[in-house]
């Protein structure tokens, strides 16, 4: 897909055609992040460190399930 660069007040914006905001399930206003990676960026409606803090919360509360399971009575 191409997408136009266009100046926006005093910033630079990018304007995304109609088919990948439907398939991001983005709209006016949201954030998206920018990931650096190997072959350039990446563009995600998520941010992807608070997905990695997720995934290690998740593993924790299941490594000592039955300890929170005590602490929550």
């Amino acid at each position: 897909m191409r997408a136009t660069v266009t100046k926006i007040g005093n910033s630079t914006g990018v304007i995304l055609p109609k088919a990948v905001a439907e398939r991001l399930k983005i709209k006016q206003g949201d954030i998206l992040y920018l990931t650096e990676t190997p072959s350039g960026y990446a563009v995600t409606p998520y941010d992807p460190e608070f997905a990695e803090q997720m995934e290690a919360a998740r593993q924790g509360m299941s490594k000592y399930k039955n300890a929170l399971h005590e602490l929550a009575k």
